[in-house]
């Protein structure tokens, strides 16, 4: 019953719907200048008797138009607001109204308050990016012509499962903050300045520490030092739950990527051994399986820590 509660609740509140209006909006403007970019790259190809790649119903999940980034970037960047913005009033203010006291009062167990307040708004996360992102894929189909293959299918589904864990995970870190402090305001502040940290500015932190300790440049760099540069700059930037969803998206998205390994890639490469072809959907999952497996981890030490922490807080009137 509280679980229900708490998913009419976000349903029924005007911040829901301004952003999911947001959101929508936002897909059907990428949609368009997807379809024209793709528009314009097709009768490009045509024109100089090239085929037409296959797996082109993925590139409009991935492809921007000249003056709008593409659907999955514009998901990378405001799905952390929506999942913001479900849990980082979760509990300080149902404290700030004295109804927190009254909900542990019931004869219900302590936990399920914050069980419930957390699976209400995975819920809600999952209903509305299944919601547009099917949407933007039947617009999608109607309006480019094109016949997703079961294939393409199968990999949008999955990569609208790993958005809905990406969000999740901010939900979590929402939830956590809103346990941690005291005002609303103060949480989500909290939630926005790590938020702009790992997505804009780790990348940033990783770059310079990289250079730092394998310079690329002067007297000492070496083939060596620049591959151990990448590295080191990709294993920082993967505790950026942005970073690891563009990996993902880049997998998914693109069968034709055989390797998010830069040495095997180089190796590849510099041995004209890499085969044109596509992979299959299971040796795609194998790439991601890592990044998948991370942002979950994540996500349940950030709930962790919510839970811990709302279980040994002292709650009265």
């Amino acid at each position: 019953m509280l679980f229900l509660k708490e998913v009419a609740d976000h349903l029924e509140s005007k911040r829901f719907w301004i952003l999911f209006l947001m959101m929508f909006l936002v897909s059907a403007a990428s949609l368009r200048g997807a379809l024209n970019s793709l528009s314009q790259a097709a009768q490009a190809a045509s024109s100089q008797g090239q085929a037409v790649s296959e797996f082109m119903f993925l590139k409009l999940f991935t492809t921007g138009g000249q003056s709008i980034y593409s659907f999955s970037t514009f998901l990378g960047f405001l799905g952390p607001i929506f999942g913001i913005m479900l849990g980082f009033d979760a509990i300080n203010n149902e404290k700030a109204m004295g109804t927190l006291n009254r909900l542990a009062a019931q004869p219900i167990y302590r936990d399920t308050i914050i069980n419930a307040k957390f699976l209400a708004g995975a819920f809600t996360v999952l209903v509305t990016v299944f919601g547009i992102g099917l949407w933007f894929t039947g617009a999608g189909i109607l309006l480019s012509g094109l016949e997703p293959k079961p294939e393409e299918i199968a990999r949008i589904l999955i990569y609208l499962l790993a958005v809905v864990l990406y969000i999740c995970l901010w939900l979590a870190i929402a939830v956590l903050f809103s346990t941690l402090s005291v005002h609303a305001a103060t949480s989500a502040l909290g939630c926005i300045a790590l938020w702009l940290f790992l997505t804009l500015f780790l990348s940033l932190i990783a770059s310079g520490l990289a250079n730092l300790v394998y310079p690329t440049q002067g007297p000492g760099a070496t083939i060596l030092s620049a591959v151990s540069n990448v590295q080191l700059q990709t294993g920082i930037s993967r505790i950026s739950p942005y970073y690891l969803l563009s990996e993902i998206t880049t997998v998914l998205m693109n069968p034709n990527v055989r390797s998010l390994n830069v040495m095997s890639n180089l190796m590849a490469e510099a041995e004209g051994s890499a085969i044109a072809s596509y992979l299959p959907l299971g040796q795609s999952l194998l790439q991601i399986w890592a990044q998948i497996t991370a942002m979950f981890a994540e996500a349940a030490v950030c709930f962790g820590a919510a839970y811990i922490s709302f279980m040994n807080r002292e709650i009265r009137a």
